[in-house]
């Protein structure tokens, strides 16, 4: 009997070994599917750095600080200009601003077809871009759906500060941390953002952080299906600086994006920026983010400089 319950050992360890590395392997793709920021940056394919010397001196046009980073998300070909430095984004914060949104009406907790009350006291300041102030100068009832779609596309203020106070900053925060970004931070309204020239900063990304929210967008991390097609819907059909990321383009390319502007101080612009996805030739997509700060430049400038950087990058990737 002791001879049996032996070679039975001997028999089971070996099945008890292989059953165990290939439960380790299954664990390992698990983990593989839910990278961690670092473990994604090093994942990134091997950079080019040819298209990186080409970026640079079309950068040196702005005369301040540019900071860029651009990833073909189906190849890991990647290039970047300052990745983790910190860029103010102005309304290129509305973009995680509508996913934690959409993330809430996914959940139940909102709806899309719910009337939100947009009061005289939540209109932006004179100056501030808000297409909703300017059309209903006594406040007006819209669905959420039409607030989304307002603040996404139109880049209107007033909208993005109805949708902060819906759902509150710090779910924003606890959204994007909840997908491993913590390289964007959203802190302050629209109003507080043009009450002072500092406030703006506070409202920062790297050009990594915002790559990695696009790659998010791209995957549907975070979002049902239909939430991240409307998403990419509004930001496909947004009318802002069409001079930026799509000024250099063909016609026909497909940019689902979204930019953010500042004003000036007297001396520089804290942030001329646009982010997006970019459908190449060959179906592959590029996520990229360019952010423009403290530059003297004039706005034709700045945005030629963005145009040129997606254009260098359009023209080194479509066919690869």
């Amino acid at each position: 009997m002791k001879r049996v319950l032996l070679r039975l050992t001997f028999v089971a360890l070996p099945l008890i070994w292989i059953y165990a590395c290939r439960a380790a392997s299954k664990n390992e793709n698990r983990a593989v599917s839910s990278p961690t920021p670092a473990q994604e940056r090093k994942a990134i394919g091997k950079q080019d750095d040819e298209l990186r010397k080409q970026i640079e001196q079309i950068a040196a046009l702005a005369k301040g600080r540019v900071g860029v980073a651009a990833e073909v998300l189906e190849t890991g070909a990647s290039v970047s200009l300052n990745p983790q430095e910190h860029f103010p984004m102005q309304s290129v914060y509305k973009l995680p601003i509508g996913m934690a949104v959409l993330a809430q009406v996914d959940s139940g907790r909102l709806s899309l077809e719910q009337k939100v009350r947009v009061e005289k006291s939540d209109f932006v300041r004179s100056g501030q871009l808000s297409p909703i102030r300017d059309k209903n100068p006594n406040g007006v009832d819209l669905s959420l759906l039409e607030v989304l779609r307002f603040a996404v596309s139109e880049s209107d203020g007033t909208a993005s500060d109805v949708l902060l106070r819906l759902v509150g900053v710090d779910s924003v925060q606890q959204y994007l941390n909840a997908l491993g970004i913590r390289e964007i931070i959203v802190a302050n309204s629209e109003k507080e953002i043009g009450s002072d020239w500092e406030t703006q900063f506070r409202n920062w990304a790297t050009p990594a952080g915002a790559v990695q929210l696009l790659r998010c967008l791209h995957e549907g991390r975070g979002l049902s299906e239909a939430s991240q097609q409307l998403l990419l819907k509004f930001m496909t059909e947004t009318p802002t600086s069409a001079k930026r990321l799509k000024g250099l383009l063909p016609q026909s390319a497909v940019v689902a994006h979204k930019t953010g502007t500042s004003g000036s101080n007297g001396k520089v612009f804290a942030a001329t920026n646009d982010i997006g996805l970019i459908t190449l030739p060959n179906g592959h997509h590029v996520a990229i983010a360019v952010f423009v700060s403290n530059s003297p430049a004039t706005v034709a400038t700045r945005e030629k400089v963005i145009a040129q950087i997606a254009k260098a990058i359009w023209d080194r990737w479509s066919h690869g």
